[in-house]
């Protein structure tokens, strides 16, 4: 006899009770709003973070298609040596390019050549830029450069910047860098509403293939990447067209800008420094510029340095560190090549705070503030972006119904208006955010403040409809 025959089946009564369904908790007001707005922005704003994403990815790798591209350019053929004075170099660079007058000189310094820029009306705010060996005086080439930036450079900023577009390209990179900021902060709220504080930055790799896998994916991700993302929000934002006047009006009225750097030159009664100035209008002379450059380096201008040659010779040069990398070398002095002296400085230390800040966020964004751990850090963030852009786009597919008869292309938006529930002192508060956000982020406040009217004008019909039908 089994032992298993000689036990009773247990009496029904003796099983556990079944759990008692537990109601869905009802979102609040505020999350109802957070909801649908961070699924409208996300629907109608990736595709513009999408595009800003890969183009950022691929001016990551702008100094690395620099040397491939230019490296006949870029780099002397003589691998280093002592260096011809720079009026030799200046003199053979004007050899080979006779038109345009001479704006600036980079000094070339290791491996690296001597940068000579001419500018021409006919250019704008292009220049051509002629390469010289510092060593022999030879030169290897002649690029058309933008501030500096070679010709490939320049594509893939005008790219990321604008799409090639020009003016009107510029609101595409606004819309989203005013969005970024929004759509992250919202996500990390909606993220910690749902897991309640665990699991936050793992995804849930037990969870089914579905959208249960796909949303912690997409939130998990997010959240490593908000605050990096914040930061090209805030940085892209200084150059934008609208929110960048806002945010030099701001600079504006603290006074925070970078201090000017005077240049005048006091003249002596023959009207000149032992000969060194001319009229007014007339061309500074180029072999000045072994004289201001090493009166700079004896006033600590070691690094990586840019001499402008004054428009006019009763002015003085101006000498400008370049070294954008951490620890950054922005010092400028004036020299008046004449008396040998320095005549005006303006060290990046007296920086006003929000002008460092600025200038440092800038640099960050661009990828050259801690040179290639920059570039790698900001791809990732462009990657990141996009998988959870795709996420986003995956998980609205796979919450369409599916069911026969009830087929659609992509799930259903979270339920419109049900924000309307405020409690009045939100909407008092909320109203004046959402003009002043308006007034600093216009192409982040006016479509928020149309979405919101719309919503609550549509929400509010179809609520009135519902009632008069069930009436």
């Amino acid at each position: 006899m089994s032992i298993t025959s000689e036990v009773a089946d247990p009496a029904p009564e003796s099983a556990p009770p079944a759990p008692r369904a537990v109601p869905a908790r009802r979102p609040s007001a505020f999350g109802a709003l957070l909801l649908r707005l961070h699924f409208y922005a996300g629907v109608l704003v990736a595709p513009f973070l999408l595009v800003a994403a890969v183009t950022g990815l691929l001016y990551t790798v702008a100094p690395q298609l620099d040397a491939g591209l230019y490296g006949d350019q870029l780099t002397a053929a003589s691998g280093g040596g002592p260096a011809l004075p720079l009026a030799d170099q200046i003199a053979a660079a004007r050899a080979a390019h006779p038109a345009g007058t001479l704006s600036a000189v980079q000094p070339g310094s290791g491996d690296a050549t001597t940068q000579v820029v001419f500018s021409q009306p006919e250019l704008g705010e292009n220049q051509h830029t002629v390469y010289i060996d510092p060593a022999t005086g030879r030169v290897q080439g002649t690029l058309t450069t933008w501030y500096g930036s070679t010709p490939v450079t320049t594509w893939l900023d005008d790219l990321h910047r604008n799409l090639h577009l020009g003016v009107a390209g510029r609101y595409y990179s606004e819309l989203a860098a005013s969005w970024l900021a929004v759509i992250a902060l919202g996500g990390v709220v909606l993220w910690w509403r749902r897991s309640r504080g665990r699991r936050l930055f793992t995804p849930e790799l037990s969870a089914k293939r579905g959208v249960r896998r796909t949303r912690s994916w997409h939130a998990a991700t997010g959240l490593w990447l908000t605050v990096g993302l914040l930061i090209l929000s805030a940085t892209g934002l200084t150059w934008s067209r609208y929110a960048g006047d806002n945010f030099t009006a701001v600079l504006d009225t603290f006074d925070a800008h970078r201090p000017e750097l005077s240049t005048g030159i006091a003249t002596g009664p023959a009207g000149g420094h032992h000969g060194a100035t001319a009229g007014p209008g007339a061309a500074a002379d180029p072999a000045a510029a072994d004289t201001v450059w090493s009166v700079a380096r004896q006033h600590g201008m070691t690094g990586p340095v840019e001499l402008t040659v004054p428009e006019q010779a009763g002015s003085a040069w101006t000498v400008a560190g370049i070294d954008n990398t951490w620890p950054v070398g922005l010092d400028r002095i004036a020299v008046d090549p004449g008396t040998a002296t320095v005549v005006a400085r303006s060290d990046f230390a007296d920086w006003p705070v929000l002008a460092q800040l600025s200038k440092l966020g800038v640099q960050a964004h661009m990828g050259i503030l801690f040179g290639v751990v920059n570039q790698v850090l900001l791809a990732a963030l462009a990657i990141g972006l996009i998988c959870v852009i795709v996420w986003g786009y995956r998980m609205w597919w796979q919450r369409r119904p599916a069911r026969t008869g009830r087929r659609a292309v992509a799930g259903a938006p979270p339920p419109r208006g049900a924000w309307l529930g405020l409690p009045a002192w939100a909407v008092v508060v909320g109203v004046p955010v959402v003009f002043a956000v308006g007034w600093a982020l216009p192409l982040l406040g006016v479509p928020l403040a149309g979405f919101l009217l719309v919503d609550a004008i549509v929400g509010g019909l179809r609520a009135r409809r519902t009632r008069t039908s069930r009436a």
